[in-house]
């Protein structure tokens, strides 16, 4: 089936080889001819998608500063995520898409690379890679570590075989108490689990006057007193609920503007359609070819759909007011640390199980609110206008509690280290 899909759809061809028979670069590649000494190791770090491949940006800058023998390689699984890590890592890091989860791709990869570790992103236990890393005497570790709550429980289902699997792995850098205990459950080894934090919060920008966000406020005409009202990591009907919500304010606040940021770009085109449908004015963020001075941007034209990859983090930046998406379907929320970083006022909805424990920070700390439906949704951005202290004071808390969890990259790189540092023992 992934054979056709491929040869017919298009979907696994980008990559085909890598992906299917495990042709990834090798080692010898990856050093650049250096000298391969007992200190150098190639370590691999895979990231499934998009918010993975982020995810190791502060991580991968600590080692390039501080680890000049460790030689990183990055690769991922989706095309979006690809085009992500090239952006960010192909100037000092080979990238490539990982081999699927068959024995002969995986045992292939590992053969050329040879790499010294693996390190997988979150909680993506790929059986037939960590079985193959194992035996190739490979070291493996998980970092960031977490599950989603269906995750959790479809590995309680096979719960022996995750078990097996788990006692190859030699470190697993949990995010938190909770989710080191679902690991231990699920047969880790306690002596193998360190509690680092969440890398999230360390690589989430707080400037608002960096200068991708002013490049895109420029780009978007945003002038110094217009209030945005950002819809972020989006799905169906999310885009809806916003765009009714800014239709039903504009009028009362006309600094109000809206910017909508679709979770998947294959939505782009659906999203796109649906503001076609509610006659309003709008335009694409991939049409916006020139920085526009503030003041020319028309009323008519005050949402802007971003259409493009990888910027949602500088548009965060623009925006006064947060919806974070993914929160009023089945996808289980997304990443609200972003927003929370810049001081925003955050409003997520309720069905955030794969950031349980951001969410319960957040709310206990006061630095978001819980919004149910799009009523939901317009009260809370009319209460920010109305009330800008209290969108102030639910931005400040915000802002705090990031600064206030910062430190898991220096402890994750740390606790990597150990396992060469057991090698000398």
């Amino acid at each position: 089936m992934l054979i056709y899909q491929s040869l017919r759809q298009g979907k696994y061809r980008e990559g085909f080889r890598q992906k299917f028979f495990g042709r990834i670069p090798k080692r010898k590649k990856v050093l650049q001819d250096q000298t391969d000494s007992a200190e150098t190791k190639v370590v691999w770090f895979h990231a499934v998608s998009v918010g993975e491949v982020k995810l190791l940006q502060p991580l991968l800058q600590n080692i390039r500063q501080t680890l000049p023998h460790w030689h990183c390689t990055v690769s991922t699984t989706s095309k979006t995520g690809m085009v992500l890590a090239k952006q960010l890592y192909s100037k000092n890091h080979i990238v490539f898409y990982c081999p699927l989860d068959f024995s002969w791709a995986v045992e292939k990869a590992l053969t050329r690379l040879k790499p010294d570790l693996l390190v997988l992103t979150e909680q993506e236990l790929w059986f037939n890679l960590v079985d193959a890393a194992s035996r190739h005497k490979t070291k493996i570790a998980i970092i960031n570590g977490r599950f989603g709550e269906s995750g959790y429980k479809r590995y309680l289902w096979i719960r022996p075989f995750a078990a097996s699997l788990l006692r190859k792995i030699d470190l697993i850098a949990a995010q938190n108490e909770v989710y080191a205990g679902w690991f231990r459950r699920l047969g880790a080894s306690a002596e193998k689990i360190r509690i680092t934090g969440s890398i999230k919060f360390d690589g989430a920008a707080a400037d608002r006057h960096n200068s991708e966000t002013v490049k895109l406020r420029s780009f978007a005409g945003i002038e110094p007193d217009d209030i945005v009202f950002l819809a972020g990591s989006t799905q169906q009907p999310e885009e809806l609920f916003a765009v009714q919500c800014y239709e039903h304010l504009k009028t009362q606040f006309p600094k109000l503007r809206l910017i909508l940021v679709p979770r998947h770009p294959e939505r782009f085109r659906e999203v796109a359609a649906m503001l076609e449908t509610q006659n309003v004015q709008w335009q694409r963020r991939s049409a916006l070819t020139a920085p526009q001075k503030p003041g020319t941007c028309p009323s008519r034209t005050r949402i802007l759909l971003v259409d493009t990859i990888g910027e949602l983090g500088a548009w965060w930046g623009t925006a006064a007011i947060a919806y974070v998406g993914g929160s009023m379907g089945s996808r289980g929320g997304q990443n609200m640390i972003e927003p929370a970083a810049y001081g925003a006022a955050v409003c997520f909805g309720p069905k955030t199980r794969n950031f349980r424990d951001i969410v319960e920070m957040m709310l206990r700390e006061n630095a978001a609110e819980v919004v149910h439906d799009q009523h939901d949704m317009e009260m809370f951005v009319r209460k920010c206008l109305e009330q800008p202290e209290f969108a102030a004071a639910l931005g400040k808390n915000a802002k705090k509690l990031v600064q206030d969890q910062t430190g898991a990259t220096q402890r994750t790189l740390e606790s990597l280290q150990t396992l060469f540092a057991r090698e000398k023992e």
